[in-house]
C-alpha cells in the first residue's frame, strides 16, 4: 500500500526565509525518482532547482507558479510505492494539504508515530558518506537543514488563532511585547515588524492559513498601521522602553490615485533584494564620491602587447580589478565594514571582489574569491565564469555573498560617469566608465587619447578625503603608466 509522504520547501541557505515558484518540472501523476529536481524557484539570491527526497508518484501541487512560498510550506506530496495515479479525480494543482492526522495542526508538542513492526528487528542506520534510498522511498539527504533519512521523534504545530479560540497555546510575543499566537514563522517578519512598532496580531496573513509574510509587514508599513490591540493590565510599573523615532510612512491618503492603465510590478525574487539592499545602504551609510579623469591609452597596448604574446585571453575588466586590489593593499581602509554595533570599523584580511552583471533577472553581483592571490589570467577567467553563469541563471548563493569591494563597469551601457550606490554592508565602490577617444594633453602637446572616468564611491566612517583621493589617485595612475604596478607586485 502507498504511503503518501508530503516534502515541504527546505531551508536553502544563507538566511533566506522564502522562495518564488519560478517553473513547475512535474505535474501530478508523474513518477519521479529519488533526488529527482521538481521544481525550479527563485530566492533573494539566485535560482535553484530543488530536488525532492522521495521517490514515487506526485499526488498534488501546492502553489502556481509565481507564487511565494515561506520555508517549510508545503510543496508538493508523493506516494511512495505506487507506480501509478491513485483512481479517482486529480487533485487540484493548488488543494490545500490532505486532511488527516499528520496534517492536523495540534497546539502541544506530539511524539511522531512509531513505525510499523517489522518481521526483524534491524540496528539503526548510522551516517554514510553517500545516501542511498531508504525503505520508505526517502533518500536521507539534507537539504540544508532539511532531511530525510529519518522520522524527528517530536513535532510542533501552532494553530492559528481563531476568534474566541482561547485554549491555544502563546506561539511567542510579538512587537509591542506582548503575549500571543501569530502566525509567523520567519525570524525576518518579526524582526522587521519589531523595528516599525508594528503588531503582527493587528495583520491578516495572505500566507497559506493565514501565515503571514514580508511583503503583508510591508504593506502594513506603507499603509501606517501601527495600532496595537488592547494588553491586558500588567502588574507593577510598567518597563521605560527606549525612545525611537517614528518611522517616515508615506500618506498614501493625500497621494493621488496611479492614473488608468498602470501596470504594478511586484519587488520580489532578486530585484527585490537588491531594492531593500540599496534602500538599507542609502539609510545607514554616508557616502562620498569623487572622480577623476585617466588616460587609459598606454593600458589598451599593454592588453594587446599581453593578448599578442599568445595564451589566454586578459579582459580589460581583469586589467582594473589587478589595479584595484593592487591600490587596495595600499590602502587597507577600503576594504572594511563597519560594526554599527560594535561602533568599529573591521578591516578584512582578504580582498573578495565583486563586480556588477546585468541580466535578464536584472542585476547581480557575483563575487570573485581572494582575488589580491590571482593574475591578470586567474581573473580573467573567473570573470568569464561567473558572467557565464549569471546570463544562464546559475549563480548559487555562495556566488552572489561574501564581497568586501566592489568593481562596476557601466562603461558598459555607453556612459561617461555614475554616482554608483555601495552595496552593503561593503564600503566602497569603483566605478569605470566608457573609454573614448578625447582631447587630452600628452608630453605637453594636444593629442588624440583613450580618455576613461573613475569614481571612487566610499563610506566616509571608515576614512577621509584623503585616503579616498590616494586610493583614486593611484589606481589612475596604474591605468595612464601600467609600469606603476610593478612596484606593488
Amino acid at each position: 500500500m502507498a504511503q503518501v509522504l508530503e516534502f515541504k520547501l527546505p531551508d536553502l541557505g544563507e538566511g533566506l526565509t522564502e522562495a518564488e515558484i519560478v517553473h513547475w518540472l512535474v505535474s501530478v501523476g508523474d513518477v519521479v525518482a529519488v533526488d529527482q529536481p521538481v521544481v525550479e524557484v527563485e530566492t533573494a539570491k539566485a535560482m535553484v532547482e530543488v530536488p525532492c527526497p522521495y521517490g514515487g508518484v506526485v499526488t498534488a501541487r501546492y502553489g502556481e507558479e509565481g507564487t511565494e512560498l515561506p520555508v517549510g510550506a508545503p510543496l508538493l506530496t508523493v506516494a511512495v510505492g505506487a507506480s501509478a495515479p491513485a483512481d479517482g479525480p486529480e487533485p487540484d494543482s493548488t488543494a490545500p494539504p490532505p486532511p488527516g492526522p499528520a496534517a492536523a495542526p495540534v497546539a502541544e508538542a506530539e511524539p511522531a508515530p512509531a513505525p510499523s513492526p517489522a518481521p526483524s528487528p534491524s540496528p539503526a542506520p548510522s551516517p554514510a558518506p553517500s545516501p542511498a534510498p531508504s525503505r520508505d522511498g526517502a533518500s536521507g539527504n539534507v537539504l540544508v537543514g532539511y532531511g530525510t533519512g529519518a522520522p524527528v521523534a517530536r513535532r510542533r504545530r501552532v494553530r492559528p488563532q481563531r476568534n474566541g479560540d482561547r485554549t491555544a497555546p502563546p506561539a511567542g510575543t510579538t512587537a509591542n511585547g506582548t503575549a500571543g499566537p501569530v502566525p509567523v514563522v520567519s525570524p525576518l517578519v518579526r524582526r522587521l515588524a519589531r523595528e516599525h512598532d508594528l503588531d503582527l496580531r493587528a495583520l491578516t496573513g495572505t500566507g497559506r492559513d493565514g501565515l503571514i509574510l514580508r511583503c503583508d509587514v510591508e504593506r502594513a508599513i506603507r499603509d501606517g498601521v501601527t495600532a496595537s490591540p488592547a494588553a491586558p493590565p500588567r502588574l507593577g510599573p510598567e518597563p521605560a522602553a527606549p525612545q525611537r523615532p517614528a518611522p517616515h510612512v508615506p500618506d498614501r491618503a493625500q497621494a493621488s490615485p496611479p492614473p488608468s492603465g498602470a501596470t504594478r510590478v511586484p519587488l520580489r525574487g532578486v530585484r527585490g533584494a537588491v531594492a531593500d539592499k540599496l534602500v538599507r545602504s542609502r539609510h545607514e551609510i554616508p557616502d562620498a564620491t569623487c572622480w577623476v579623469d585617466a588616460d587609459a591609452t598606454e593600458l589598451l597596448a599593454a592588453r594587446t602587447a599581453m593578448n599578442a604574446a599568445g595564451g589566454p585571453k586578459v579582459s580589460l575588466i581583469a586589467l582594473f580589478a589587478r589595479i584595484c586590489t593592487a591600490a587596495l593593499a595600499r590602502h587597507p581602509e577600503l576594504n572594511s565594514t563597519v560594526d554599527t554595533a560594535a561602533r568599529e570599523v573591521v578591516r578584512l584580511p582578504a580582498v573578495h571582489l565583486g563586480f556588477a552583471a546585468q541580466t535578464d533577472r536584472g542585476l547581480v553581483v557575483p563575487v570573485v574569491r581572494d582575488a589580491h592571490t590571482r593574475s591578470a589570467e586567474s581573473l580573467s577567467a573567473e570573470f568569464a565564469r561567473l558572467t557565464e553563469a549569471g546570463r544562464s541563471g546559475a549563480l548559487t548563493p555562495k556566488d552572489l555573498s561574501g564581497g568586501t569591494f566592489t568593481l562596476n563597469n557601466y562603461g558598459v551601457f555607453g556612459v561617461d560617469g555614475s554616482t554608483p550606490i555601495i552595496n552593503h554592508p561593503e564600503a566602497a565602490m569603483l566605478g569605470i566608465g566608457r573609454i573614448v577617444p578625447k582631447p587630452w594633453v600628452h608630453q605637453g602637446e594636444l593629442a588624440v587619447r583613450q580618455v576613461v572616468q573613475l569614481s571612487l564611491t566610499f563610506d566616509h566612517r571608515v576614512c577621509d578625503g584623503g585616503t579616498a583621493g590616494g586610493f583614486l589617485r593611484h589606481v589612475a595612475d596604474c591605468v595612464e603608466q601600467p609600469a606603476v604596478l610593478l612596484r606593488t607586485l
